[in-house]
């Protein structure tokens, strides 16, 4: 007889860890240090119909926790320049720069992928910085002979923060 897996969720109101603004990993104790849990936690992310989680498993046991984030849950941590620019994620899934996606809002540059927002953190911005050209308080990027105008959207207040500094008002 063949044992059956068992399945834990935990609503993202029980977490002990939150994503910032930044697209780095808390907990009550701070920010986590070790670059391999930081790895590996943003590898685990994953999306359903109910948000995002965190998601491990063997063959006795799965886990989603789903986390609460500040901003977004994806983000940009590099930029490979080639005949195509490629962004690669924190969770390490690398896609195509689509410029005509870009869009600022609160002095942070994001990409729109069907109903996915991408945020560029600090690393990814750097790298595709050199690309982005600044004309009459208008932002561009530029890709081979063309020239893209990346749209500034509306700001949108903060998310409230608790008193325990996590993240109150999350997707």
């Amino acid at each position: 007889m063949e044992a059956k897996t068992k399945e834990i969720v935990v609503p993202k109101e029980n977490a002990v860890f939150w994503l910032d603004k930044n697209g780095c990993w808390h907990n009550k104790h701070g920010k986590f240090q070790h670059k391999k849990i930081i790895d590996y936690f943003h590898s685990c992310i994953q999306r359903d119909r109910n948000g995002y989680y965190l998601y491990q498993g063997d063959e006795n046991h799965t886990e989603k926790v789903y986390f609460p984030y500040e901003d977004q849950a994806l983000f940009v941590f590099d930029v490979h320049n080639g005949d195509k620019i490629t962004l690669v994620l924190n969770t390490g899934e690398k896609i195509r720069l689509d410029p005509e996606n870009l869009f600022v809002q609160n002095d942070s540059l994001y990409m729109q992928i069907g109903d996915e927002t991408i945020k560029f953190a600090e690393q990814g911005l750097l790298k595709i910085a050199p690309l982005l050209e600044d004309e009459n308080d208008r932002l561009y990027i530029r890709l081979q002979d063309k020239r893209y105008r990346i749209v500034c959207r509306g700001d949108v207040p903060p998310p409230k923060v608790s008193s325990s500094g996590v993240p109150g008002n999350t997707p």
